[in-house]
């Protein structure tokens, strides 16, 4: 089952984010060559795809699971989670319809 992983940052994460960025990266890179991630990527701040100095407000994470539990344990294991990066962190089931 396919699961959607929405993480919401803290004011002012962009340091917060730089450091933990290669480690978070490695894991959605596992998720890529077990063939189980959809998409991934972050929330930019404002209205452009590189936001500079505004940074990133959250994350989203789309990705196949055994269960809620597992997909619920994998993200509390997030290195942004460890580093203070997310405020909040939702996971909730998804049911993908496009494209096909």
């Amino acid at each position: 089952m396919l699961y959607a992983i929405m993480g919401n940052d803290v004011a002012d994460s962009t340091v917060k984010r730089q450091g933990a960025r290669p480690a978070h990266l490695a894991r959605l890179q596992q998720l890529q060559d077990e063939g189980r991630l959809i998409l991934a990527g972050p929330f930019p701040a404002v209205d452009a795809s590189d936001p500079g100095a505004a940074g990133f407000t959250g994350s989203l994470v789309v990705a196949e699971f055994s269960s809620l539990a597992a997909a619920e344990a994998w993200a509390a294991a997030d290195p942004y989670v460890a580093a203070g990066v997310y405020a909040q962190v939702t996971v909730r089931p998804y049911k993908k319809v496009f494209p096909t």
